[in-house]
């Protein structure tokens, strides 16, 4: 229905706004790029999608016109390098007229401000070029102000180019300590800017709007984002964990595309044509023409040589190890559907030792909550989930590892679908509500696990810290609540919206999008085609993930801004004061809703005050924790500088200091666990990695089956959680 209703108001919207955008402003000495008619559409679009469906309901106004410039010059130059002040007072023509001109689809303005960012970058590009061969003096004691953030807007060209000089000198001593040739030197940084010009000479305008509509919705909100096309692919794919063809990674090298690795299973490794660093020079779709690709932008190649699974796709490959020049060999692979396992749920098993009792513990790292919706709209079976994978690794857990404790790891898990959040959590607890969702209308839904029974009943952790967000919030949140398990780490980020993801193309009539791609194919002098190749079909638009909810606990609590709070704290690697939901400044409030009806697994409360003794008993003589906190100390002592000498042995003396700290406290570690110290520049084994956290999480598992073993059942009630 919400469908239908959006389809009706925005064919219709499109239909009523007619008026003309104003004539593009040109910027004298750069290649102006300008909009076309579907990003017109597409900003008309949004607008209606935010004033009358975001959460917020908020309506378009001067107020907020300011703002979005504000945010648009910051984003792009934080930190003032390239404008002038001069660039600055131009544009305050458009301080109180974006709100208008975006509801007439008119994107003249934005362009305009970007293409003197073009032309002010590659005066930046021209001029550092010209400095590289410059003599410098490295002995003098001048400093390179890195962070301008705060600073006013420079005024002059001359003092604009002592900024620029002042970073190519910065360039040319960082790689002179590194101890190479100056010649050399010279040589790399040429190369460095060069490669940067030839990046800047590939922006188009979809990476222009992008840039627009970034600035655009982060100020209504944070979290609602428009993906152009390209874009929208990517996240879809992120999502799902999969996607179409040949599995492989690519990069892009001095315009070369260059394969960084195979991905075990797909096409490429099953046929082994293909290895690491060969590069691709050519592609040609079935039995069609080759194209040459040196020198496109790497999103082009890489959607040429993607594809729906079954279809072929031929590459002209430079084997690595073979010059450019040499004869290209030409390879034609089926492509399929890949999964990308190396970014799904992962077990590993730990053995520790705990008042004289060894425990095995399962470790399951989840690092987002993904779901192939398409896959499973379509009936396969074996669509990828994240509650699906991690069900399939509790079984192993379980009758295979025997392990007697389960710690799901969602640090850095940034979240992902709202429904996989609910169905994971029901494989820890047996039905009930899991989350609370409040819509724009004020209407609360309470969402529920339905599905009886529980694929682990036996004792549960789960390890957060700030990065945690949305999903990890409300499984995290909802574990805490049931009194199911223990959290263990830092507050997480505090995400509590909730966004419905908007295929732009379905709101719109099939024959205005058959008109807008005529006059974008005359306009580009191409012929506009859609994702599958076909010529003449509808622009894509792109996608919008639109704020509409707010999610709460079972308690009635959002989790927005202030996030979950562990039950066993640590400190955090990750600054609170400049990561997380309180630091945005369009971020909407904490609330509160009515607590739901649901009934608690275990009364862990009288438990955690004993958790926490003995956790900070071990803390007191942890070189561990102690080397944690002196990072952080570092770390925050380090935040507030924006500058950097220039002087050779001052800053090599600096950065010696630093890494002999460091290396003196990984030896210091390395001894305490047995291990033998490492020199400068060594490499360390992975599997000589240790992880402080996780150590110490697992100690505090340990801890919980002490006291939740039967001959200790005073210190908590159980009902049922833990066997």
């Amino acid at each position: 229905m919400l469908k239908r209703t959006l389809l009706v108001a925005f064919t219709a919207a499109v239909l009523a706004c007619q008026a003309s955008p104003k004539p593009q402003q040109l910027v004298k000495g750069v290649s102006n790029i300008v909009p076309d008619e579907r990003q017109a559409l597409v900003v008309k679009e949004v607008v209606g999608l935010i004033e009358n469906y975001n959460y917020k309901k908020i309506k378009l106004n001067d107020s907020i016109s300011s703002l979005i410039l504000d945010k648009y010059i910051k984003d792009l130059d934080p930190y003032k390098y390239y404008f002038l002040a001069s660039d600055i007072k131009d544009f305050e023509q458009f301080r109180n007229s974006l709100d208008d001109d975006f509801r007439n689809g008119d994107l003249s303005a934005p362009f305009y401000i970007f293409n003197v960012y073009l032309k002010r970058y590659n005066e930046w590009l021209t001029y550092t070029l010209s400095q590289v061969k410059t003599k410098y003096d490295f002995t003098q004691d001048d400093a390179y102000v890195f962070d301008r953030e705060k600073m006013p807007w420079i005024s002059s060209v001359a003092e604009l180019n002592d900024v620029w000089k002042k970073k190519v000198k910065y360039d040319l001593v960082n790689l002179k300590i590194a101890g190479t040739t100056p010649a050399k030197n010279v040589e790399t940084l040429t190369k460095r800017y060069e490669s940067l010009k030839s990046q800047a000479a590939k922006v188009n305008n979809q990476d222009v709007f992008q840039t627009i509509m970034d600035a655009f919705t982060e100020t209504i909100d944070p979290h609602t984002n428009y993906f152009n096309p390209a874009n929208a692919q990517q996240f879809n794919e992120d999502m799902a964990r999969s996607f179409e063809g040949i599995g492989a990674r690519l990069r892009q090298e001095n315009d070369i595309l260059k394969i960084e690795e195979i991905i075990p299973g797909g096409p490429a490794f099953k046929s082994k044509l293909l290895s690491a660093g060969d590069r691709i020079v050519g592609v040609a779709q079935g039995a069609g023409e080759f194209e040459d690709i040196i020198g496109w932008r790497i999103d082009n190649s890489v959607a040429k040589i993607k594809g729906p699974k079954g279809t072929k796709v031929r590459l002209k490959i430079i084997p690595v190890g073979r010059d450019l020049s040499s004869k290209p060999v030409i390879i034609e692979l089926t492509r399929e559907r890949i999964v990308m396992e190396d970014q799904s749920a992962k077990k590993s098993v730990k053995t520790i030792q705990s008042d004289g009792k060894s425990y095995k513990i399962g470790i399951i790292r989840v690092p987002a909550f993904y779901a192939d919706f398409k896959a499973a709209n379509a009936g396969d079976p074996n669509y990828k989930s994240t509650t699906r994978d991690v069900k399939l690794l509790i079984d192993t857990l379980k009758n295979k590892d025997k392990v007697d404790a389960i710690v799901m790891d969602l640090r850095a898990n940034g979240g992902g679908s709202l429904v996989e959040a609910i169905d994971l959590t029901g494989l820890f607890i047996d039905k009930g509500p899991v989350v609370q969702v409040k819509d724009i209308k004020n209407s609360v839904e309470v969402s529920e696990d339905t599905n009886a029974g529980v694929a682990w009943s036996g004792p549960f952790g789960v390890m957060v810290d700030r990065l945690s967000a949305s999903a990890s919030e409300i499984f995290a949140g909802a574990i805490q609540d049931y009194g199911r398990g223990i959290i263990m780490g830092t507050q997480t980020y505090g995400k509590g919206t909730v966004q419905s993801s908007i295929d732009l193309n379905r709101l719109v009539n099939p024959s205005i999008l058959q008109r807008i791609a005529a006059l974008v194919s005359k306009d580009a002098k191409t012929t506009i085609k859609t994702v599958d190749g076909k010529n003449g079909a509808p622009v894509q638009l792109g996608q919008i993930n639109l704020t509409m909810a707010k999610f709460y606990r079972v308690t009635g609590s959002s989790t927005q801004h202030k996030g979950v709070m562990p039950d066993i704290q640590f400190p955090s690697l990750y600054p609170l004061n400049k990561i997380g939901e309180d630091t945005e400044p369009s971020a909407l409030p904490w609330d509160e809703v009515q607590r739901s009806n649901f009934k608690v697994v275990a009364d862990l409360n009288p438990l955690k005050p004993e958790l926490m003794k003995l956790h900070q008993a071990r803390m007191a003589n942890s070189l561990d924790y102690k080397t944690l906190e002196q990072d952080i100390a570092d770390v925050k002592k380090r935040e507030g500088e924006v500058s950097v000498t220039l002087n050779e042995t001052k800053l090599k003396a600096e950065r010696d200091s630093l890494e002999m700290k460091s290396l003196a406290r990984i030896n210091q570690l390395r001894v305490a666990k047995g291990l033998a110290p490492v020199k400068k520049g060594d490499k360390i084994k992975k599997e000589e990695n240790f992880d402080f956290i996780e150590d110490e999480s697992l100690q505090i598992m340990a801890d919980l089956m002490r006291f939740t073993n039967p001959n200790k059942a005073e210190l908590v009630k159980v009902k049922g959680g833990f066997n």
